[in-house]
């Protein structure tokens, strides 16, 4: 626990070094706190905030920066945010981001408007599409090798092999095909799944088996549409921390690039409530300590539909980037509800 001048002292430290990237010294820390203080009192009270690993000393200098667990505690537990604080917000829905517009031009609009008003790199996942059939065929292959063909209800096919724990004739394959259709065509996977996980056992064990990895490879194959949309990574090329190293930079631009971890990041945060800040370094959830990631989840009538963010430097104005998310994800919500 920390008393309250040493509350003060870190939290003017850490927007200090948010707005000027420098190390932080005693003598400016004393000023910018509007503390009558004496060097050696802040120098013992940095120290201690030191010990308890809430800010670090660069070799390069006496000043003191935050760590990721300084940033944590600053996020949790000291930073206000102030609605004025993001200027022109109110006319960010002239962006594109407009009620009855195609979905992914609202998604595409929302990266770039992330990017833009945080000069950081905006993220956008696409709603998830349920993955719903409306007609399903099995085809054997070979000894214990199936073919699931799925035909959604706009037409797209889809092609899976499974591989079966016993031989089925064709006679079988078109009673497990046909039971589906019959009573679950229109259903999304996912209810496919529970409805039969509940009705196995009044199916024929085998039958029931090959329905269940039917079921799940379409599940699968719908998990693998989902999209995401990143703009502004170039932004990332004007920040000091990052633009000093290349070989770090290309590796950002590899995360940017695959895509596969950014799912991960923002399926984790489409569970969370409002707003949430993830920092590197502190948290498992960011692949590289010194990023930060601020997101927020957004619906479509109602529902939990997809994710969306800033990503940027772990010394970024987290008060702003709250503000620009919040304001994001309530404008994409609107723009998609039919409501």
């Amino acid at each position: 626990m920390l008393d309250d001048r040493s509350k003060l002292l870190l939290k003017t430290l850490v927007e200090r070094y948010i707005a000027d990237g420098q190390p932080v010294g005693s003598r400016t820390l004393a000023k910018a706190a509007g503390m009558e203080l004496s060097p050696a009192t802040i120098r013992n009270v940095m120290s201690d905030l030191e010990e308890l690993g809430l800010i670090a000393s660069p070799h390069t200098s006496a000043g003191r920066i935050p760590t990721a667990r300084g940033y944590r505690l600053f996020v949790d537990t000291m930073l206000t945010v102030r609605r004025e604080d993001i200027s022109g917000a109110e006319n960010i829905g002239a962006t594109g981001i407009e009620a009855g517009a195609q979905p992914q031009r609202v998604i595409s609009h929302a990266a770039q408007m992330l990017s833009s008003l945080s000069q950081y790199v905006g993220v956008v996942m696409a709603p998830r599409r349920a993955s719903v059939f409306r007609h399903i065929e099995f085809l054997s292959l070979s000894e214990r090798r199936v073919l699931v063909i799925l035909v959604s209800p706009d037409g797209d096919v889809q092609n899976r092999i499974i591989h079966t724990q016993a031989n089925f004739t064709q006679s079988q394959l078109l009673e497990a095909a046909n039971f589906l259709n019959a009573h679950y065509a229109g259903l999304t996977m996912e209810e496919v799944r529970a409805r039969l996980r509940n009705e196995v056992e009044a199916l024929r064990g085998e039958i029931a088996s090959l329905m269940q990895a039917a079921v799940d490879i379409g599940a699968d194959a719908g998990a693998e549409r989902e999209e995401v949309v990143v703009s502004g990574e170039r932004n990332l090329l004007s920040v000091s921390e990052f633009s000093s190293d290349m070989g770090h930079l290309r590796q950002l631009f590899d995360l940017f690039e695959q895509k596969t971890q950014l799912i991960r990041l923002l399926d984790v945060s489409s569970q969370a409530d409002g707003v949430r800040i993830y920092i590197g370094g502190e948290s498992h959830v960011v692949p590289f300590e010194d990023l930060s990631v601020v997101t927020a989840p957004y619906e479509v009538d109602g529902q939990v539909v997809g994710t969306l963010g800033v990503i940027g430097p772990q010394r970024m104005p987290y008060d702003r980037m709250i503000q620009i998310v919040d304001v994001t994800a309530k404008l994409v919500s609107n723009a998609l509800s039919h409501k």
